[in-house]
C-alpha cells in the first residue's frame, strides 16, 4: 500500500516483530523532517537518484548502491535536491518500527 506523504510516498514492503522494510520515494526538490527516533535505527540504500543525508552535523550525499546507516536517537534528515525521483530502501530495526516513532525537530510542512 502506497503512503503519500508532502514529500513522496512510501511503500512497507515487509513488517515483521522488530523490523520493517520500505520503499521511499522523495519528490524532486523535497526533503523529510529532521528527526530522530528513540526506539529504531534505520539503514538507508539508494536504489535510484541522489540522496542528501543530514547526519547530526554532517552532510554528505550518497548515489545509486551507496548506504548509511542511522543509529538510534541521532538527528537526521533525507533530502533530494534533484530534478527527478529519489527512491531509497529503508530498513528499520527496533523495539518500535511506527509512525508514532518520530520526533520531528523541523519540518517544512508544519508537522511539528
Amino acid at each position: 500500500m502506497k503512503v503519500k506523504r508532502p514529500w513522496g510516498y512510501y511503500t512497507v514492503l515487509n513488517e515483521q516483530k522488530g523490523f520493517k522494510v520500505k520503499l521511499v520515494s522523495v519528490s524532486p526538490h523535497k526533503r523529510l523532517s529532521l528527526q530522530k527516533h528513540k526506539y529504531r535505527s534505520e539503514h538507508w540504500v539508494v536504489v535510484r537518484g541522489t540522496a542528501k543525508v543530514t547526519k547530526e552535523h554532517h552532510v554528505y550525499y550518497l548515489k545509486n548502491n551507496e548506504s548509511t546507516f542511522i543509529p538510534k536517537n541521532c538527528i537526521h534528515r533525507l533530502e533530494n535536491s534533484a530534478n527527478k525521483p529519489l527512491k531509497i530502501i529503508e530498513v528499520q530495526c527496533g523495539t518500535r518500527v511506527q509512525e508514532s516513532d518520530i520526533i520531528r525537530l523541523s519540518d517544512d510542512y508544519q508537522r511539528i
